[in-house]
């Protein structure tokens, strides 16, 4: 039996994260993890404040958790506590202690970030438009480059973006560890 190898999709708003994380779960026969900032936003009825970042990441790594147990080769997540605390430092002027600590202890065998190359789409969450897309996309790049994480920038369309995670996705695959119970 081998382990799911765990892949983060990262990108800015409007960059068709939840549509490749979708996809290629079907792909490959597999489950994802939905963002949960847009449950958030739906069941709490407003966008996000400060407070609020800490507990929608630490929900997203949980609901990973509980995932990756009905995973079959790799578990995609539409998006990680990385990305809430690129948003934070945008929106709030930072990151908390909790959610910068969670960010440092969160994982994932492969990085894929969608390029902001479609057109952008106001979705209700506190997302404001294409200027504000680039910037967080640029934000994000300078991130992973900081934290040294090797990422993957698919471009185009769905299709492409499929072709492009392909190979990457089956390296990672032949690369995992096997699991050994304990």
């Amino acid at each position: 039996m081998t382990r799911c190898v765990r892949v983060a999709i990262l990108g800015a708003e409007s960059s068709g994260k939840s549509t490749l994380a979708a996809a290629l779960a079907e792909r490959y026969g597999t489950v994802w993890v939905p963002e949960y900032l847009r449950e958030f936003v739906e069941t709490q009825g407003r966008v996000p404040v400060a407070a609020d970042q800490y507990g929608i990441a630490r929900t997203q790594v949980e609901r990973e958790a509980a995932a990756a147990v009905h995973a079959r080769d790799f578990l995609f997540c539409d998006t990680t506590p990385l990305m809430t605390v690129v948003y934070s430092r945008h929106y709030f002027a930072g990151a908390d202690a909790q959610l910068a600590a969670l960010a440092d202890a969160t994982h994932y065998d492969v990085t894929l970030v969608t390029a902001p190359d479609s057109p952008w789409v106001a979705d209700g969450l506190q997302r404001e438009s294409e200027a504000v897309r680039q910037l967080i996309y640029r934000l994000l790049l300078e991130e992973l480059d900081a934290r040294g994480i090797v990422y993957h920038v698919l471009h185009d369309s769905l299709d492409a973006r499929l072709a492009q995670a392909a190979p990457l996705l089956r390296q990672a695959r032949d690369a995992a560890p096997a699991f050994t119970p304990t």
